[in-house]
């Protein structure tokens, strides 16, 4: 039997996500640290016709024992085939350590403990975030050089360090964490591929989503970075499942080691300076 992870899944993207990869595999994990809102999710699952077997799993991603009894838990019920990795935290959820180590440390760990399992076919994709893109052109290749070992046991500290006291802020640590997704993917692809697997992150813009939403009360930037792109609107978690789920999908069976960006073009025009108030 083929299973699929899908972590986050309780709301958002995680959710939406969910609902397509469950359409992939024999046995979807949906797994989440809201327990209560995760049933939910699964009880939408099981309502209707789905390919898939659906069993939930209490996860916190920054806890290794947990992850470990994750992907031990995919390996009994069969070959490990699609990992879509939602799970994670934006700046008003938590304190500057949270975004490092749920935002990195927890993709690390995942991806670590499901390189065994991985086998010809096997698709992870991984959640990233557009701040690095707007906000790190030229980046601390010191502060790199700590961000690519985030299992390491001085991590914290380490990066602490490197970046120095402004990492303090928690948008600031979520930017560095997304930035180290995005190293991560890079560096995991030949690991990966010589197994027959593929490794990719995506890049959302500003979703609509309740963090979206959250994260938008807090910050009025986001309003200008919808006003500045491209499409000049929101994304739907919907439409970023959607490309997950290429990602995934045997159509991408070429494609590995990328970011593939889903922002309505904002870090495109930004960069570029070809963005305009709507």
């Amino acid at each position: 039997m083929t299973v699929g992870i899908v972590t986050g899944a309780a709301r958002g993207m995680g959710a939406a996500c969910a609902t397509r990869v469950a359409d992939m595999v024999d046995v979807l994990l949906v797994a989440d640290r809201d327990e209560k809102q995760l049933a939910g999710t699964v009880r939408r699952l099981t309502s209707g016709p789905t390919r898939a077997a659906v069993e939930p799993f209490a996860l916190d991603v920054a806890d290794r024992d947990e992850v470990g009894r994750l992907v031990a838990r995919a390996s009994e019920l069969g070959t490990l085939r699609a990992v879509a990795h939602a799970a994670g935290v934006s700046p008003t959820m938590g304190g500057w350590r949270d975004m490092l180590v749920i935002d990195l440390v927890g993709t690390a760990l995942l991806v670590d403990a499901c390189r065994p399992l991985a086998t010809q076919g096997t698709a992870i994709v991984c959640f990233a975030s557009v701040a690095p893109l707007l906000a790190m052109a030229d980046a601390d290749v010191a502060a790199d050089v700590v961000l690519d070992d985030p299992l390491d046991d001085g991590f914290i500290e380490g990066i602490r360090e490197a970046v120095g006291p402004e990492i303090e802020d928690p948008g600031m640590a979520y930017t560095w964490a997304k930035r180290g997704v995005h190293r991560l993917v890079r560096r995991e692809a030949a690991a990966f591929g010589r197994l027959g697997a593929r490794i990719c992150s995506v890049t959302p813009g500003i979703i609509d989503t309740p963090m979206g939403k959250q994260e938008g009360a807090a910050r009025p930037t986001n309003d200008l970075l919808v006003q500045l792109s491209p499409l000049g609107r929101e994304g739907m978690a919907e439409e970023v499942a959607a490309a997950v789920a290429f990602l995934l999908s045997d159509e991408a069976a070429f494609v590995t080691g990328i970011d593939l960006p889903v922002d309505g073009g904002i870090a495109a025009a930004i960069r570029s300076g070809g963005s305009t108030l709507r």
